[in-house]
């Protein structure tokens, strides 16, 4: 007899419906899998038949072929031990026929009949619901998760007894208690009122948030590299509903979500290790999964020590932070996975971390040079603004000396000028598809960052001394513009081109 069973399989953070068809047929008995399988697919036969064989459901000796269509789409995870499960269940005449028509059902069996979660599920609903499907069901512990699709009902399952009843009953269609409602409330846990002095790298990570800029800071140990990096997600505005959704599909194909808040509410912060391997950062395997990279989308990509990790590993970061976005190529396909992060690196400017303190920095200008020199000039094109981190004095360190600017350096009241400065963006570039200053793209500067003439002058000045880039060029005018959201400006001013310009510091030092 014949059976078919909606299922889903992952391809990067997208869901493919996948038809589970079982035959159960006179023969030798025994189980084939066929449709392009891994090993953790072909594995689902064993899960099977001992979950059956445990719980007391007789399987007569007969050959069982079982099909996951379309066969060119590479298939993997357990998820489709439910949907085979059900299928030769309705083939034997345990569950009615047609039960589970334009139902899709996922969920991983384990030998005793138990429904485990599953990786993907909120993609997989929702590409149930675009298919037209009427319900999901779904493992308990992905119930939360996969109810956070509106225009669809799905059901968790504990076990294969309740999974039996549920098909019998239909609970699907039975009326729906209320959701559980996605709150997104960003919790800030961290202050910038806390770190003492650094009013310059204050400054630098408020225009990172308000504009999206990459950020590099660079200073010697302990002069509060860290402590600023880890606070600039929280400058940056609350996640929108649209922007909670895609970052929580990216966690849960990621397998990263919590049972007990399965949605993310935060912005991401990411911070991977400097020995982190280039496919661990841009993502990878026989069937790709979200990297580092990724899993910073919409977030801050925070990287230490850049000059120790290895070349080839930074150099993966030019694409993505161009377009947005990183593509894999493989065998069964290209995968491609979001890829828009804040990007904050941070770095000692010698091998001993003290120069240029010659008191105690012993390093020769050929090793500082050569440890420099380990980030490519083309990664450092790509960061907008460079930003010198010092040692606190001790008036600082003790709170006698106040900041020097006017602005009271707190997270809260930064996060306000970040927003201030957002609207402004929003208005300005609302017929353009884009949201942040540093999207802006080459052909359009002109457009959105108009400059006085006195303004143009300098960066003139600027381009010819220090023998700017294109790139560096458009960056330049693209801080100068948020500098100028932050003030309130219509137009940028010398002021703006000077602070922008002295953002460039890595122009300047030993790359040269």
């Amino acid at each position: 007899m014949y059976t078919s069973i909606l299922s889903a399989t992952m391809q990067g953070i997208r869901a493919i419906p996948v038809q589970v068809e079982v035959d159960v047929s006179p023969g030798l008995p025994g189980f084939s899998m066929v449709g392009t399988v891994n090993s953790q697919v072909r594995e689902a036969q064993d899960r099977v038949r001992t979950a059956l064989h445990n719980l007391e459901i007789p399987v007569p000796p007969r050959r069982i072929t079982i099909n996951l269509s379309p066969a060119d789409v590479p298939k993997a995870g357990t998820g489709f031990d439910l949907p085979i499960t059900a299928a030769i269940l309705e083939s034997l005449g345990q569950l009615p026929k047609g039960g589970l028509e334009s139902v899709m059902v996922t969920g991983e069996v384990g030998l005793d009949g138990q429904i485990k979660k599953v990786r993907g599920v909120l993609a997989m609903v929702e590409e149930a619901r675009k298919s037209g499907c009427q319900g999901c069901i779904v493992p308990w512990e992905n119930r939360r998760e996969a109810q956070m699709i509106q225009g669809i009902r799905s059901v968790g399952v504990r076990n294969l007894g309740e999974f039996m009843r549920t098909v019998r009953e239909r609970t699907w269609e039975h009326p729906e208690k209320e959701r559980e409602k996605m709150e997104i409330a960003p919790e800030i846990t961290a202050d910038f009122r806390e770190i003492k002095g650094q009013t310059v790298a204050k400054r630098g990570a408020l225009l990172a948030a308000a504009g999206f800029h990459n950020i590099l800071l660079m200073g010697p140990p302990g002069s509060g590299k860290t402590m600023v990096a880890k606070r600039i997600p929280g400058l940056l505005p609350a996640l929108s509903h649209e922007e909670a959704m895609e970052i929580t599909s990216i966690y849960s194909v990621a397998g990263l979500l919590s049972s007990k808040v399965p949605w993310v509410s935060n912005r991401p912060f990411r911070s991977p290790h400097h020995t982190i391997s280039p496919q661990a950062l841009a993502g990878g395997g026989k069937i790709p999964m979200p990297g580092e990279i990724t899993l910073a989308h919409k977030g801050v990509l925070f990287l230490d020590e850049l000059p120790e990790m290895k070349r080839e590993t930074l150099e993966i970061l030019r694409q993505p932070l161009e377009d947005g976005e990183i593509h894999i190529a493989r065998v069964g396909g290209r995968y491609s996975f979001p890829a828009e992060f804040l990007l904050v690196g941070a770095m000692n400017p010698c091998p001993c971390g003290y120069y240029p303190d010659r008191n105690r920095c012993d390093c020769g200008e050929h090793e500082i040079k050569r440890y420099q020199q380990r980030i490519s000039q083309a990664f450092l094109d790509r960061m907008d603004i460079c930003v010198t981190t010092n040692a606190a004095t001790y008036g600082e360190f003790r709170g006698e000396i106040p900041d020097s600017d006017s602005i009271q350096w707190s997270t809260e009241n930064m996060r306000k000028e970040v927003e201030r400065a957002r609207l402004i963006q929003k208005e300005r570039l609302k017929e353009s598809g884009i949201c942040y200053n540093s999207q802006i793209p080459p052909g359009e500067i002109s457009t959105y960052c108009k400059t006085s003439e006195e303004a143009e002058k300098m960066l003139q000045g600027a381009f010819e001394k220090l023998h700017l880039s294109g790139r560096a060029c458009n960056r330049i005018l693209r801080v100068a513009r948020t500098a100028a959201d932050l003030a309130g400006k219509e137009q940028i001013e010398e002021e703006e081109i000077a602070e922008a310009i002295g953002y460039r510091s890595f122009d300047k030092h030993s790359w040269k």
